[in-house]
């Protein structure tokens, strides 16, 4: 099934005072790449959380962002006690020899005070709600992607269409470069011959057609040209359930290469106009795999 790499996907709930937010997009590139932007509480996913977009998304560049909002005590540090009054104690010391103040603001920004172990649970608590809530981002991504890709495929068709057509013309033509350049050749010799007065031999006539039909051929590539029409073809059949857009682009490539070696070989303006045609809709082609997954 063929894919656009263009999408975007979000979902949103509230579970247990937190508001969770999680947002896909993806756009072109050659490969897969993952670009995630988690709150701090939940940098330990990140590893699973790449890991699970890997698994859905075969080419593109993919970026993922969290957000979450939590209302409850769990957002808040707790004081740690213990080193608080190893504080205290130390500052009682030092202020039985002096006059010296404590300032409870600094002492709660001293090292240690402070200890936020709540993110943990945090974790913890929202992991199975962004895994859900991924899910269904993704879905809402391969929707897009897919509509997508069936505008891109009826486009992929068409062009592979007008290929097929003008390949049809260059099998027709084909045979009567042969004929048309012996008839040519027949009379530059009679011309040439006649000035000199020499007859012209049908033997060499026949010999020179026969060297240029030899160097001319172009059968071969037309059969190559058109086995890789007929893959095209298949490659794009909805019932395809492999990404293709690596397939499509080395297609593309060979394609362009067959086109390439038709016109050189020919020496024919009709066919060589008919080849420019075609080598328009691979282009086109090679550009549009760039979008397919």
């Amino acid at each position: 099934m063929i894919r656009s790499m263009t999408g975007h996907g979000a979902a949103s709930c509230e579970h247990e005072g937190m508001h969770i937010a999680v947002e896909v997009r993806s756009v072109n590139n050659r490969s897969f790449k993952a670009m995630l932007r988690l709150p701090d509480s939940l940098t330990s996913m990140e590893g699973e959380l790449e890991a699970k977009l890997a698994r859905r998304v075969q080419r593109g560049s993919v970026s993922l962002t969290v957000r979450m909002g939590d209302g409850t005590a769990r957002s808040a540090g707790r004081i740690n006690t213990t080193t608080l009054k190893s504080y205290l104690d130390q500052l009682k010391a030092v202020q039985g020899a002096g006059n010296v103040t404590i300032d409870a603001g600094a002492l709660l920004g001293l090292p240690g005070v402070i200890v936020d172990d709540g993110g943990l649970s945090l974790c913890e608590a929202a992991k199975p709600v962004i895994e859900r809530l991924l899910e269904d981002a993704c879905k809402q991504l391969f929707a897009m992607r897919e509509n997508e890709g069936a505008a891109l495929r009826t486009l992929l068709l068409s062009l592979g269409q007008t290929i097929q057509t003008r390949l049809d013309e260059v099998r027709e033509r084909a045979p009567e470069v042969s004929r048309l350049y012996g008839e040519r050749l027949k009379t530059r010799m009679a011309t040439m011959l006649a000035e000199a007065g020499i007859a012209a031999r049908q033997e060499d006539v026949l010999r020179e057609v026969a060297t240029f039909a030899e160097r001319a051929d172009i059968a071969e590539e037309i059969q190559r040209l058109g086995g890789h029409l007929q893959a095209f073809r298949k490659l794009l059949d909805p019932a395809n359930p492999e990404p293709i857009g690596r397939t499509l682009d080395f297609l593309a490539q060979e394609m362009l290469r067959e086109a390439n070696t038709i016109a050189s070989k020919a020496s024919d303006f009709e066919i060589a106009t008919r080849v420019v045609d075609m080598k328009t809709a691979i282009d086109r082609i090679k550009e549009q795999a760039a979008n397919a997954e």
